[in-house]
């Protein structure tokens, strides 16, 4: 059973990662953290949708935010993510 329950959670985890917007800004948040603004900038995309997609990856506990005056800094907090990351776009 905790098995099972084991593969559940690690095949939502590769759900959530598996959109290309949520991919990249995972890939900026390990660079380095960053807020709302910054990563719409990079990604250009609207600001509702980075959003979104930051919703998605907190409630999977994927990335947590650090609120910094009237701003709130994200980071990657899931180590497994970080290595999925990593080998994905590892260059060869």
């Amino acid at each position: 059973m905790i098995f099972e329950e084991n593969l559940q959670n690690q095949s939502n985890i590769l759900k959530v990662i598996a959109h290309p917007v949520r991919l990249c800004i995972i890939r900026k948040l390990m660079d380095s953290p960053c807020n709302v603004s910054e990563i719409y900038t990079c990604l250009k995309k609207p600001q509702s949708t980075i959003s979104q997609h930051l919703g998605k990856l907190k409630s999977a506990n994927i990335i947590k935010g650090k609120r910094k005056g009237t701003k709130i800094c994200y980071s990657v907090i899931n180590d497994h993510v970080k290595e999925i990351i990593r080998i994905l776009f590892s260059e060869k």
